[in-house]
């Protein structure tokens, strides 16, 4: 078992595991899956044995038929007069998404667990019990089925691929490890939904998920389990749904950390600009200084710079609605000894008194001169220079009003209440 956020909570914070008493809801999304619901259903009525020697006190299995077009439906009422105490059928009267369907199953379940996987056999129901007895034995409140932590998968190299790129990124941007952004196999304690909605309704549901539980500072771990690719088409699309992939991380990261995203974008404009800078001056003698090529370099490393600081303004924004502190780190370890937005002012300052020192020095060597190599060069740096250092000063004032104004309330109460 793999811990992919939080991390285990000390023995006297963790919920006891009331043993025989929680029941696992078990929800399955269902769009034309005639040829393979039977023997899903039949997979995970068969654990229910293997639920209770790890402590679950009972089974209900939802499947959700998101408006198929075939007998979906018509099998699993056959199952549902057969087990009519523990399989239930919702049904939709069009096809409203993956994420609907969940949702659906998770509003009429009755269990204080909620688990969830696929219809097409792809997910071993086998797991459960595993997973189950992570959130029972640990206190993890999202478990999910890791298809990349080293079981056997018969995953195509593409998705492989696709999915360990998303899961670095939503490790950078999460500030935790991650190694299955998308599994669609996962256990969650139902008292954690409000703090994970609202969350798409398509196949973008799980990653929204995973990207909204690291935010919210949920426990999170990864359980290894095997992947067996479907038989028949897909309904997954690699290209189309891996920008929505893309999409609901980078989207639902801005809405908690913005300069982690912000951040990042920043900092790889400003090293390559550094890049362009440091090349140009190995490769050119200085009295054939590609004047251009400095002043694209100059206008990355601004943009990287602006970037940065807005994204900071933006994080004080969200501080102020999350109602919480937020600082930008590295997997857990803060990048600066204080936000760095506190030295704004003299990085600003010291930015302004370059442009203008750059200025006076073009004046007095007449580097403006229509005779000179680029005469427009240093006008257009010291500018540049100039209004970055504004901006940053500008942003270094916004900073410390958010920042008082994030600290209001509490100031505030420890007034009425005579704290000191």
């Amino acid at each position: 078992m793999q811990w992919a956020a939080g991390s285990p909570l000390p023995a006297e914070n963790r919920p006891l595991p009331t043993a025989h008493c929680q029941l696992l809801s078990v929800v399955i999304p269902a769009y034309n899956e005639e040829d393979g619901i039977a023997a899903i259903l039949e997979r995970v009525l068969a654990i229910e044995g293997d639920l209770q020697a790890a402590g679950v006190g009972g089974l209900e299995v939802i499947v959700v038929d998101d408006g198929s077009q075939d007998a979906t439906a018509q099998v699993v009422e056959i199952y549902q007069e057969a087990h009519a105490t523990t399989v239930r059928l919702i049904r939709h009267s069009q096809n409203r998404g993956y994420g609907a369907a969940l949702k659906t199953g998770f509003r009429h379940a009755q269990g204080e667990l909620l688990a969830f996987l696929d219809a097409d056999g792809t997910y071993p129901p086998e797991s459960f019990p595993e997973l189950c007895r992570a959130a029972l034995e640990s206190g993890a409140e999202v478990i999910v089925g890791s298809r990349m932590s080293g079981r056997e998968s018969e995953m195509p190299r593409l998705r492989r691929l696709g999915n360990s790129l998303f899961a670095l990124l939503l490790s950078l941007v999460g500030n935790v490890r991650i190694a299955d952004t998308a599994s669609g196999m996962r256990v969650i304690r139902r008292e954690v939904l409000s703090s994970l909605y609202p969350l798409p309704d398509g196949l973008d549901f799980t990653p929204a998920m995973s990207t909204r539980a690291l935010h919210e500072n949920l426990v999170m771990v990864e359980v290894p389990i095997p992947y067996r690719e479907r038989v028949g088409r897909s309904k997954l699309s690699v290209a189309r749904d891996g920008v929505r992939f893309l999409r609901s991380i980078v989207w639902t990261a801005l809405t908690y950390n913005p300069v982690r995203i912000f951040g990042m974008a920043g900092v790889g404009l400003a090293l390559l600009g550094g890049l362009i800078a440091a090349v140009s001056l190995a490769l050119w003698p200085p009295g054939a200084w590609p004047f251009p090529r400095f002043f694209a370099a100059l206008v990355l490393i601004v943009a990287g710079v602006n970037l940065f600081s807005i994204g900071t303004l933006f994080n004080d924004l969200v501080s102020l609605f999350h109602k919480r502190h937020i600082r930008q780190g590295l997997f857990g370890r803060p990048l600066f000894r204080h936000p760095l937005e506190h030295d704004f002012w003299w990085i600003g300052l010291l930015s302004g008194l370059a442009g203008l020192a750059i200025y006076v020095l073009a004046v007095h060597y007449n580097w403006t001169a229509p005779t000179s190599p680029a005469p427009w060069f240093a006008p257009a740096c010291s500018a540049l220079l100039v209004l970055t250092g504004l901006q940053l000063i500008c942003s270094w004032f916004l900073a410390r009003i958010l920042s008082e104004l994030s600290r209001r309330e509490l100031s505030a109460a420890n007034d009425l209440n005579g704290e000191s």
